[in-house]
């Protein structure tokens, strides 16, 4: 097979990872971003990265149950792989994701066990656990004493989002991907991706740029996310926990080194500004009512970006125009991309999509 050469705008976690699948197959990749690659103020950046298909099929579809899924077998895969390199381990833990409410709000833990089960389907039910005081203190000892109980889906986890996107810079210099950074592209052609002050010849032009994509695919649009993380050395999880209220569904992360991603902010907003006093409020509060010494915690960083969704809330991979699109990772990204990338890459490399099992 000759090698052509595919250029991809957009450096978030889609373009990044993207890139990576075609140089490892062996062919030629340019990359441009209009940000450079250690940009914090990213989408691909403001994620607590859960890999929680279960959990997120009760507001979903399933089609993106499925997309989860499938992305569950090959992320273990692809971080193994990524780590053939050299580079940087990049932290991932599959323990389960526990669900929690305190007593005024068991209604909206109910309601969402009811919603699982069912659009659950039969086959991944015994995944669902109903826990008890003492269960779920068994589960997570830093939250004995703290709920009546639970849910435990153990099949879910959680990468670090930040050392995915990091370890996939250095590989994709590694493996001779060419870096066009502070690159803002203006519009994508068949066999061009035309920037500013260049215009750059490719064989197949993708874009993935997001939210960045709207004035060549005006059905994107952007929804606000916004992220605290926060470091605590007086609080130990084993897992992520998802912390049920009838405004928000809180969701904390755990990281290394006591640190902590959290998360529950989505607001059908295209301001791009900084977060928010009643979201930094509304999370601060909400950690602490999780575990009390959470109100030492130090707060590292807080974020905010738009994410990019479609109509139907699910992601898509489209050829329009004679330009691959790959978009509409919505709050799904870490969930869904190792699928949907896997889908795009192998249509370009004229092969069949790995199938999961």
């Amino acid at each position: 097979m000759t090698s052509l050469h595919i250029g991809i705008a957009g450096a978030g976690l889609a373009g990044r990872t993207l890139a990576w699948r075609l140089l490892r197959a062996g062919w030629r990749v340019s990359l441009f971003d209009s940000r450079p690659r250690a940009a914090l103020d990213t989408a691909s950046m403001t994620a607590a990265a859960m890999l929680s298909p279960l959990a997120e099929l009760a507001v979903s579809d399933d089609a993106v149950f499925a997309l989860g899924q499938r992305s569950m077998v090959l992320w273990p895969r692809w971080i193994d792989e990524l780590a053939e390199g050299g580079g940087a381990p990049v932290y991932f833990r599959q323990k389960g994701t526990l669900v929690v409410a305190h007593a005024p709000d068991q209604s909206s833990l109910e309601h969402f066990t009811r919603l699982l089960q069912h659009k659950l389907p039969e086959a991944c039910r015994a995944q669902v656990h109903t826990l008890d005081a003492a269960a779920l203190a068994q589960q997570e000892p830093a939250l004995a004493g703290r709920f009546g109980g639970g849910l435990f889906l153990d099949s879910e986890g959680q990468l670090a989002n930040d050392q995915w996107m990091a370890a996939l810079a250095d590989e994709i210099d590694r493996l001779g991907g060419q870096w066009h950074e502070g690159q803002a592209v203006e519009r994508l052609e068949e066999g061009r991706i035309v920037c500013a002050d260049a215009t750059h010849a490719v064989d197949v032009a993708v874009d993935a740029r997001g939210v960045g994509s709207q004035g060549q695919w005006p059905a994107v649009r952007g929804v606000r996310g916004e992220v605290l993380r926060v470091e605590c050395p007086g609080v130990t999880l084993q897992r992520p926990v998802r912390l049920m209220h009838p405004r928000y569904a809180l969701y904390v992360a755990p990281r290394p080194d006591h640190q902590f991603v959290v998360g529950a902010t989505e607001l059908e907003s295209e301001d791009n500004g900084p977060v928010t006093l009643r979201s930094t409020l509304e999370l601060g509060s909400a950690l602490y009512s999780l575990h009390p010494a959470f109100g030492e915690a130090r707060v590292l960083r807080l974020s905010a970006a738009l994410r990019p969704a479609l109509d139907d809330h699910r992601p898509a991979v489209v050829l329009r125009g004679g330009v691959w699109h790959i978009n509409g990772l919505y709050r799904h990204g870490y969930l869904c991309a190792p699928a949907v990338v896997d889908e795009l890459a192998h249509k370009l490399l004229g092969t069949e999509r790995m199938e999961a099992t």
